[in-house]
């Protein structure tokens, strides 16, 4: 399969740009899967694995076969996903500082449905940088080496392996259950009129 894949982009680099149908139909859902799990928005991830095949065919003359093309592709996705990320967070900011007079309080029912109802892993993965949410989805959900990932990041493999156990430490810490928070806010929902 490596080899196949080899074979259809020193085609591409030929010129035979029909034979990068093939490479879109090989990677286009694993890089969406990626996208979605970076950015956590669907139609941001459809829109972002667009991008990142086009990207990855305007530079494909720049690609090496020393590099693993998957790590490479995912390279690309990684930055792209990234600068998305980035451009919500300064709308998020700008909204915010616009809308920072009409913010209500959250309400303690909401408060405790937030707590109830979102899963453990949800609540702590949001809580990582994306860098370390990146590490976990590369490692965890797309199942890439600890060397790919380091292709990626631009790392040492051990420098990868270190990083990404420190994640899994502060992760599992905010996994456990938070019974005391969850009775506290179980207490002001009481007090409060429905």
């Amino acid at each position: 399969m490596y080899e196949e894949t080899e074979y259809r982009i020193k085609r591409v680099q030929a010129g035979e740009t029909q034979e990068y149908v093939y490479i879109v139909q090989k990677y286009q859902k694993q890089i969406f899967m990626y996208c979605w799990r970076l950015i956590s928005n669907k139609q941001e991830a459809e829109d972002a694995v667009q991008d990142v095949l086009v990207k990855a065919y305007e530079k494909i003359d720049a690609y090496k076969p020393e590099v693993n093309f998957s790590a490479w592709l995912y390279k690309i996705a990684y930055h792209h996903c990234i600068n998305i990320i980035r451009r919500k967070k300064m709308q998020q900011k700008w909204k915010f500082r616009l809308m920072a007079q009409d913010q209500t309080a959250i309400s303690p029912a909401e408060m405790l449905d937030n707590q109830l109802f979102n899963e453990p892993l949800s609540r702590a993965l949001e809580k990582l940088n994306v860098v370390e949410r990146n590490l976990l989805i590369l490692r965890v959900f797309e199942e890439k080496s600890f060397v790919e990932i380091a292709e990626i990041l631009n790392k040492s493999p051990d420098a990868v392996k270190k990083k990404f156990a420190r994640t899994k430490i502060k992760l599992k810490k905010w996994m456990k259950p938070k019974e005391e928070e969850l009775c506290q806010n179980y207490n002001v929902l009481l007090k409060t009129k429905i």
